[in-house]
């Protein structure tokens, strides 16, 4: 039997947070068929020669819904190794198809996307028009709440409450995997928690996750990691803190406590993780730090309670190339405006504008990273026509070359489990994350000596070093690190026996 791919003499990472071993492996189809010493006739013989195999990367924080439809190739990501895309985080989601058109105009504004309904509707359209890599889906509830209610600054009324749940249902029934939420950005920041507690609650028992992009990532870290845990408890749904981070110097140092927070309520048993980018620079639209400057307690965003202008730098600017790259900062003498003046002049002249926000501490980056309940997301907005923040490209490569190989933080094989096993477990992926018998075959070829970002705020569009080879489904997508432009990507589906609910603890991350 010819079987279509065997990969030799590869350093194996299996994604379980094991050292890893030299082992043959073999590809038939869409399936690893076979691990260790293989004797096998295959139709493509790659000679890894002692480089490191590991499952493709699991990238459980994007903004990447409507790019896999516009920039179905990708590139960004799997030239990364990433393989798999959780999309719909922080509220913002594929459906009701109105909105979610409207809102997609931040990220692509150049772009038509055909009309789809619901999130059925939005992964048969993935299914129909593959990308690159496989998406799996979060409902989001910003998305639903404008389409319910419009930017409405109160509590839902019944009508609007049930049009809310059953938007949840619709997503849950279609195969999403998650409830997100925005509690920073209109209209979540509208939402009380009792609201958040009843919609997530259509949830429970079903093996999906809350996951939140909380309402103060400042000085109320702590508060809002509680009410983040309240939500989930209450609700009895595993939750998922998006981006976990201390932002501000005010709230520097913070994550020691928010990482207690975790701790406590995982010791009582709620499922709580969380994933992180590894940079000290955020990434959000302007129009939103414009809105927490707006905010008369500055509760809905501790992002802006310290803005510092030269620490805001304009990352795509439609139709005003010449702002990219450029601070608000250096805008002010040129406008003759002040910092929040000159923000809303950039918004009146180019009202999709997204911005870098530079705003954390490498020491809290570094004590977030290293904890156990840490698992890696890019939060990447997919504007490659502009300078977007380098996370979109180099995430992955930057956690394996600068975080564990230069740094030490980890060791390689945890810094793979973080990015693969731990994330598909979290998630519920069936059969991903993971270099195993039978388990789908997403996998990465890396060079551990070389892997590295390369790309910089200064010039973000670049490519990662050291990833040679993904297989997405079996399919080469790169080869030799160069895009195949095959789009073997799936759209990726929940269903309620993929995911163990009992409690994913700390306990479980592997112990090197």
């Amino acid at each position: 039997m010819t079987i279509d791919l065997l990969i030799r003499d590869a350093e194996v990472f299996d994604g379980s947070g094991a050292p890893p071993r030299r082992a043959d492996v073999a590809v038939d189809g869409d399936r690893i068929t076979g691990i260790g010493s293989l004797r096998a006739d295959a139709r493509r013989e790659i000679d890894a020669g002692g480089l490191a195999l590991s499952p493709g990367f699991i990238d459980v924080h994007t903004h990447d819904d409507y790019a896999a439809l516009v920039h179905p190739d990708m590139a960004f990501k799997v030239c990364g190794g990433v393989t798999t895309c959780i999309v719909g985080n922080c509220g913002l989601g594929a459906a009701p198809w109105p909105v979610a058109a409207f809102q997609a105009r931040a990220f692509h504004p150049q772009h038509d996307l055909p009309e789809w309904d619901g999130y059925a509707g939005y992964l048969r359209q993935l299914d129909a028009t593959p990308p690159s890599l496989n998406v799996g889906a979060l409902i989001g509830h910003g998305t639903l709440r404008l389409g319910a209610m419009n930017n409405e600054a109160r509590a839902p009324e019944p009508a609007e409450m049930e049009r809310l749940r059953a938007g949840v249902r619709e997503g849950l029934d279609a195969g999403a995997f998650g409830l997100s939420t925005g509690l920073i950005y209109d209209p979540g920041r509208h939402a009380k928690t009792d609201e958040l507690i009843e919609l997530t609650s259509e949830l429970r028992g079903s093996g999906a996750l809350y996951a939140t992009h909380m309402r103060d990532e400042g000085t109320g870290l702590l508060e809002s990691v509680r009410e983040a845990i309240e939500i989930g408890e209450r609700a009895g749904v595993p939750v998922q803190i998006s981006h976990h981070k201390a932002s501000g110097r005010d709230a520097w140092g913070l994550v020691h406590d928010s990482l207690g927070l975790i701790e406590s309520a995982q010791a009582r048993g709620v499922d709580v993780h969380a994933d992180q980018y590894p940079y000290t620079a955020g990434s959000t639209v302007l129009a939103a730090v414009v809105t927490m400057l707006d905010a008369p307690d500055r509760k809905s965003g501790g992002r802006s309670e310290n803005l510092v202008p030269a620490d805001v730098v304009i990352a795509t600017a439609a139709g005003h190339p010449e702002w990219e790259g450029r601070s608000i900062a250096e805008l002010m003498p040129e406008l003759g405006l002040d910092g929040p003046a000159t923000c809303r002049h950039v918004l009146e002249h180019a009202p999709q504008t997204t911005v870098v926000m530079h705003s954390m501490d490498e020491a809290d980056v570094q004590t977030v990273m290293r904890h156990p309940s840490t698992m890696i997301g890019s939060d990447g907005l997919p504007t490659p026509e502009g300078r977007p923040h380098p996370r979109l490209y180099g995430t992955f490569a930057r956690v394996l070359g600068h975080y564990s190989r230069d740094l030490g933080l980890f060791p390689l094989e945890e810094a793979v489990w973080r990015m693969t096993g731990f994330a598909a477990r979290k998630f519920g992926l069936s059969d991903r994350g993971a270099v195993r018998e039978g388990a789908f075959a997403d996998l990465v070829l890396f060079d551990p000596a070389t892997v590295i970002d390369v790309g910089t705020f200064e010039e973000p569009n670049a490519y990662p070093a050291g990833i040679v080879h993904v297989w997405v489904n079996g399919v080469p997508v790169v080869s030799n690190g160069k895009h195949t432009h095959a789009r073997p990507g799936r759209a990726l589906r929940r269903t309620t026996a993929l995911r163990d609910t009992t409690a994913l603890r700390d306990t479980d991350a592997p112990r090197t």
